[in-house]
């Protein structure tokens, strides 16, 4: 009888593989941390040591309270910064004190400090750029997403991530990246539990806006959990992790197929899904990526990221494949239909 099995599966997979590959763009197409159409002509007149483009960019986001884009640039030109910065060291001699480059400064500094082995001695030394950050503009939140990450580097106490954290909500109560941030640092493998993670992102994702990424928090706090260390912790039950998959599904839902905004949260999610297996609703996120891949979560479990999304990609289409029906159609949710396929 496994025999049998496994000679069923095998035809299943050959029969059905190949036409699951229809609407997925191929591995030629497919773009690791595409920037969007707003950051992308940033990068290429920083890549020029021109960084005027830069600029406009972040005092545009800030003028406009634009926190989420303003977070996400801030990101990638930090880290653009870290391996050709000509271009950020000649705009901060020429405006030291722009709230926007020092912004930058301080992501760039605790970014670094984060990789050093004398990580909590460096990230104290930058505590100074953090303050200065969050100073240049007092209604940005993104500074104190900094902070929040700079004292998960630097041990500090829960009463003063809690301090910190009421700084950054008072700014922007559905701030994604400083829920982010303060996920990380009530997680089982910093200075939480695996209880408390998800107690947290649950109530968060409960309490936001239509639409916020924040419903995303449950299924980064799955992640975490399926990701930790054996014995780390209690045991989440097996329907809580669904029902952050769950959530994540109906948030990827309202957005457009092939929509890089959410590319994180889906990407993150079929990771999930995998974990799971949820072999079905994992291609349906596949498919709503699109061309998008995106370092994190892939970067977490191999060197090589985006090889790594597209052996998943690759991987998920086998599984759907395997549990297929040989004759008779499927339904969007894997279930077995009527009719030829």
């Amino acid at each position: 009888m496994p025999l049998l099995r496994a000679l069923v599966r095998t035809a299943r997979m050959v029969r059905h593989t190949s036409g699951l590959a229809a609407g997925l763009p191929a591995d030629d197409d497919i773009l690791l941390d595409a920037p969007d159409d707003r950051l992308g002509p940033a990068l290429v007149t920083a890549g020029r040591g021109e960084y005027e483009a830069a600029a406009k960019l972040l005092a545009t986001t800030r003028e406009a309270g634009e926190w989420e884009d303003r977070d996400r640039y801030v990101t990638r030109l930090a880290a653009f910064a870290r391996t050709r910065g000509e271009w950020f060291a000649d705009w901060r001699f020429a405006a030291p004190n722009d709230p926007d480059a020092l912004l930058v400064q301080a992501e760039l500094a605790v970014t670094r400090g984060w990789e050093s082995p004398a990580r909590a001695e460096l990230l104290r030394d930058v505590a100074p750029l953090i303050t200065s950050a969050a100073e240049g503009d007092p209604g940005d939140p993104v500074p104190w997403r900094v902070a929040l990450d700079h004292a998960r580097g630097t041990n500090a106490s829960h009463t003063v991530f809690e301090k910190l954290w009421a700084e950054a909500i008072r700014r922007s109560p559905h701030h994604y990246g400083c829920h982010v941030s303060a996920l990380q640092y009530l997680s089982a493998a910093w200075y939480g539990s695996h209880r408390e993670c998800f107690d947290f992102a649950e109530c968060a994702a409960q309490d936001t806006l239509p639409g916020s990424l924040v419903q995303a928090l449950p299924v980064r706090a799955a992640f975490a959990y399926l990701t930790s260390e054996a014995g780390t912790g209690t045991t989440v039950p097996r329907a809580r992790l669904d029902a952050a998959a769950d959530l994540a599904i109906a948030l990827s839902g309202e957005y457009a197929a092939a929509d890089p905004w959410p590319a994180e949260v889906r990407n993150l999610l079929t990771y999930v899904l995998v974990r799971l297996e949820r072999w079905s609703d994992a291609l349906e996120q596949v498919r709503l990526t699109g061309p998008y891949a995106t370092s994190f979560p892939w970067d977490r479990i191999s060197d090589d990221p985006l090889g790594q999304f597209l052996e998943l990609r690759d991987g998920v289409r086998i599984e759907v494949a395997a549990n297929r029906p040989l004759l008779g159609g499927w339904t969007r949710r894997g279930q077995a239909g009527s009719g030829s396929h």
